[in-house]
């Protein structure tokens, strides 16, 4: 068996716990599982706002650069150029790999120093934001933006995507060298023996209520509205308490017009996990993910779960055995499928643990795995499949990077 090498290799990334996000989350998770295998990481990343040195752990050096926020995402940074610091930096420390999370401009610096060292390097599509576009009025920008991505993911010997779905939608539109590599949820924090009876009732909710959850953004990319529309519904059959966990732009609106839901803001660890368990019901309209990490979080937690034919749900969930399936944009069928939650306790019942089960193989541990062989593989000229890798041509001029506007 050949040795697994031992590499050092710059992640560059624009978001990063304690951040909140599916990419976040994913990010951190992927640097642990690189550190784990033995990797030395430079982690290069926007200072985050209020940040104090700790400890790092053995293997990881981190290089904080400037940002600016970005608009409509509170917290999260637009990492600034940095192709000077980073190639003086690569010259004297060269990394074998060199994987790019980021697109933008921290990104875009970071894979033209690459391209000048000759270092190899990879790439994540995490955050689909050309469908983003049409949810703050730039929906015009959609086809710049698709433009842009595949010029700068092309430009990578290969890009990881979470699903085959992903994949195959990508490659559709001209993206090539692609692999998949999964996600994954943390079966030990998201479990159903976290519930609380007193939580329920600090929700006003009695054992025979019906709590339905939504965890997310609070913005117009989430479809939030098709959500209230599904709990107004299952109102008329039962009684149903409806319970918003996060923030977003679009919070104070949505408690505005509906004072009786309950709004408890950004949650993070066991607090967030009790919060899970403690539901019966998890919906999730949203059309933008490209996975939604989130799904496998209400699904770890035993919640009956009504989501949209995509994403983590599609891949994950079996219909009618381990949570409920709507065709991608039929509300109305997103709908009836939460009055049936509302209407049919026993098939609430049968859903939960099902859906536990469904995701109890899918632990960060493999997942990390799977990233980290990905790299290694790039080493040594090995894709996942197994096939030697190619090194991509592309044409010249491509795209400029997109704006903070275009990346919302």
């Amino acid at each position: 068996m050949m040795a697994r090498p031992r590499l050092r290799i710059a992640f560059v990334t624009e978001t990063y716990p304690p951040e909140i996000g599916g990419a976040a989350l994913c990010a951190g998770r992927f640097v642990e599982a690189l550190l784990a295998h033995g990797h030395e990481v430079q982690l290069v990343r926007p200072r985050q706002p209020g940040e104090r040195a700790g400890t790092p752990p053995a293997g990881l050096r981190t290089m904080l650069v400037p940002g600016v926020p970005v608009p409509f995402h509170h917290g999260l940074q637009l990492g600034l150029p940095r192709g000077g610091a980073l190639l003086r930096d690569w010259r004297a420390t060269r990394p074998d790999v060199v994987h790019l999370v980021s697109e933008g401009l921290l990104g875009r610096s970071a894979l033209h120093a690459a391209q000048r060292l000759r270092i190899p390097f990879t790439s994540s599509f995490h955050t689909n934001f050309p469908s983003y576009g049409r949810h703050y009025g730039l929906g015009w920008l959609k086809d710049v933006a698709l433009a842009y991505l595949r010029s700068f993911h092309n430009r990578a010997r290969l890009t990881l995507v979470p699903t085959g779905q992903v994949r195959d939608q990508l490659a559709a539109e001209g993206f090539c060298h692609l692999a998949v590599v999964g996600r994954g949820v943390d079966t030990e924090l998201f479990r159903p023996e976290r519930r609380s009876e007193s939580l329920r009732r600090q929700w006003a909710a009695s054992p025979d209520d019906l709590v339905v959850l939504l965890v997310g953004r609070l913005a117009p990319e989430k479809n939030v509205p098709l959500a209230l529309r599904a709990f107004r519904a299952m109102e008329s059959l039962r009684r149903v308490r409806l319970v918003l966990v996060g923030e977003g732009p679009e919070r104070r609106r949505l408690a505005a017009a509906n004072p009786d839901v309950v709004f408890t803001g950004m949650l993070r660890g066991e607090t967030l996990a009790e919060h899970y368990a403690s539901a019966d019901v998890f919906l999730f309209p949203s059309l933008t993910e490209t996975f939604g990490n989130v799904t496998l979080e209400a699904m770890s937690s035993g919640l009956a779960v009504a989501a949209y034919d995509d994403a983590a749900a599609a891949q994950h969930i079996r219909p009618f055995a381990s949570g409920l399936l709507a065709p991608r944009g039929d509300a109305a069928e997103f709908v009836a499928h939460a009055r049936r939650l509302a209407a049919q306790p026993d098939l609430v019942r049968r859903l939960g643990p099902s859906a536990r089960q469904a995701v109890l193989g899918c632990g960060w541990d493999r997942v990390g795995e799977a990233f980290t062989k990905a790299l290694e593989g790039l080493a040594l000229e090995i894709a996942p499949d197994g096939s030697r890798m190619r090194t991509p041509r592309v044409r010249a001029g491509a795209a400029d990077p997109p704006t903070a506007a275009s990346r919302a």
